[in-house]
């Protein structure tokens, strides 16, 4: 019960952060914390990770509702936990639970445009602190759409779970461990997908490929290599976009002399 509470506070509170600052609403913070609560730090880590890359691609584009990643880690964590699965569990449970919550988003998203109208009413007046106040009226809905669905299916599906995992042929159990492999390789090329469209981008996957293969090296000597690379690109790519505002503002300007 108290795990429970504590799991679907947390998912409300992540679910907050969605429509704010976005800094804690990703798998690979949110497992670990539901793992710290089911005592399974280790688990919750993993299962965060594997989420993390299998989600990596996903996002809102335009009107398009992504699957809620929210609930489906927090709700796929403590159950994977709770009935002894693992990451294949919390990956067969987290994508239908996030494909579930999407339709409980897309419903209030669609209801809560009846606010706009009052907001600006307000707004013409000036009573700017009123249109403030109200946000705390969608920060309400958002929270509860996180924590009631992670509280009932993390207080009522534990021992449903323990059974249907227990009941589930190996073979089935071998199959999910392997999509849960594969799944994060898709949502890795969904993000590389987005990265390369830029032509020079192809060159860091060429030496991060070396690097793996040739070198033999792990994520960690990568990452700390690659890590000059992208300052020294980024400060590049500023430059660039510096230098070609300061010409234009140069063009301009002695484009005002001209008679």
């Amino acid at each position: 019960m108290i795990s429970a509470l504590f799991i679907s506070i947390w998912s409300g509170i992540c679910g907050i952060d969605d429509m704010s600052t976005q800094m804690i609403r990703r798998p690979l913070l949110i497992a670990p914390l539901v793992g710290l609560i089911l005592g399974d730090l280790q688990s919750g880590l993993l299962i965060g990770a594997t989420l993390e890359v299998m989600w990596m691609g996903i996002g809102n584009v335009g009107a398009y509702s992504a699957p809620d990643i929210i609930s489906g880690t927090a709700i796929g964590t403590a159950l994977g936990i709770m009935s002894g699965g693992g990451v294949a569990t919390a990956v067969a449970l987290a994508v239908p639970t996030s494909l579930l919550a999407q339709q409980l988003l897309i419903l209030y998203r669609s209801s809560i445009v009846m606010l706009n109208p009052i907001v600006k009413r307000w707004a013409k007046t000036g009573d700017f602190s009123k249109t403030f106040k109200i946000n705390f009226i969608p920060m309400i809905f958002v929270f509860l759409i996180r924590a009631l669905p992670t509280f009932l299916a993390v207080y009522f599906g534990a021992d449903a779970i323990e059974k249907v995992v227990a009941a589930l042929p190996e073979g089935i159990m071998n199959g999910l461990s392997v999509a849960g492999k594969i799944i994060p390789a898709v949502g890795i090329a969904l993000l590389m997908q987005m990265m390369l469209k830029k032509g020079e981008m192809w060159v860091f996957l060429l030496i991060g490929f070396t690097l793996t293969v040739y070198l033999d090296l792990s994520v960690l000597p990568i990452t700390l290599i690659a890590l000059p690379f992208a300052l020294i690109y980024d400060l590049a790519a500023s430059n660039k976009v510096g230098m070609a505002q300061t010409t234009t503002i140069k063009e301009d300007e002695e484009g005002g002399y001209d008679l």
